[in-house]
């Protein structure tokens, strides 16, 4: 293999894992709030939004990075407790209803941030630089450290819902949540904690992301909504396997045809495999397997 092979090999590859922790950083809040709560959060790509508003405004005032993103998450956060008690507490089991709701909650919040900061925020500059290989070069934050940010997000999560006294109580509410309360498990609070988790997840990647944006406006929510909406379907209902292999399918489609063809069409093929995969996997790829494996057992 020739050394130009090797670079656009190698480009490629960057161009996947820069895909591949976009995806899993900006589904994983949402795939919590829907899998564990049956709510679809169309705000998500707001909520995101106010994490990179909360990251970059103290940033421009003078605070450094890693505690400006401190910010961003924590003003995300206190806003998903709020939306929780005060909205969404009234919608659980009403799937369309709240997905109404939360639409309605995406126009607000996006208008007044339009209102209350103008069109557009100053870019923050993305830090550790880039590598150059060939004729390519890509940034080591957004190919590398984002997608292995993105790894121990997915890791820590798998450890708190799986390991946890808390994990046991969520998944025990969200499976039966009148016998969860019969056993003493205070289930509002912790739909509201489980709430505040995809929200804090949300402002996580808003955070992260701010750096990496470019031009920061108060229409970008939807550049994450609709990625991460995507991968909710392709994935299905289990929050870590469902969000992983979604991630993964998804960024092979969306980085091979950017890097080919351009970013249009590796957004384009995403979508195309989301439609492919509501008619041939309607409950996701874990849905998929969890009726398969249910198969293997009957038929032993």
């Amino acid at each position: 293999m020739t050394f130009s092979t090797y670079s656009s090999l190698l480009a490629l590859l960057f161009q996947f894992l820069n895909s591949f922790g976009f995806i899993v950083l900006a589904t994983v809040g949402l795939a919590i709030i829907f899998g564990m709560m049956g709510v679809i959060n169309l705000a998500h790509g707001e909520f995101i939004l106010i994490g990179v508003y909360g990251t970059a405004l103290p940033y421009h005032a003078g605070v450094p990075l890693p505690a400006a993103m401190v910010v961003g998450v924590v003003a995300t956060t206190l806003f998903g407790v709020a939306v929780e008690r005060t909205i969404v507490k009234r919608f659980y089991d009403r799937l369309l209803d709240s997905m109404v709701a939360t639409w309605g909650l995406a126009l607000v919040v996006s208008q007044l941030l339009l209102i209350v900061f103008g069109s557009s925020l100053d870019s923050i500059s993305t830090p550790m630089g880039s590598v150059g290989y060939g004729p390519f070069s890509s940034s080591i934050y957004r190919s590398v450290f984002l997608p292995i940010v993105s790894i121990a997000v997915l890791t820590g999560l798998y450890v708190v819902f799986t390991r946890t006294e808390f994990g046991i109580k969520a998944r025990a509410t969200i499976e039966d949540p009148e016998t969860a309360r019969a056993m003493g498990i205070d289930t509002d609070r912790m739909y509201t904690t489980t709430f505040a988790i995809g929200s804090a997840l949300a402002g996580l990647t808003g955070a992260l992301y701010a750096p990496a944006l470019g031009s920061i406006t108060p229409n970008r929510g939807s550049t994450f909504l609709v990625e991460a909406f995507v991968a909710v379907v392709v994935g299905g209902p289990s929050v870590i396997v469902g969000t992983l292999s979604a991630a993964g399918v998804l960024s092979v489609f969306n980085a091979t045809g950017s890097f080919l063809f351009g970013t249009f069409v590796g957004q384009m093929l995403l979508l195309l495999v989301a439609i492919v995969a509501l008619r041939l996997l309607p409950d996701g790829i874990t849905g998929y397997v969890e009726d398969w494996r249910q198969r293997r057992r009957a038929e032993e």
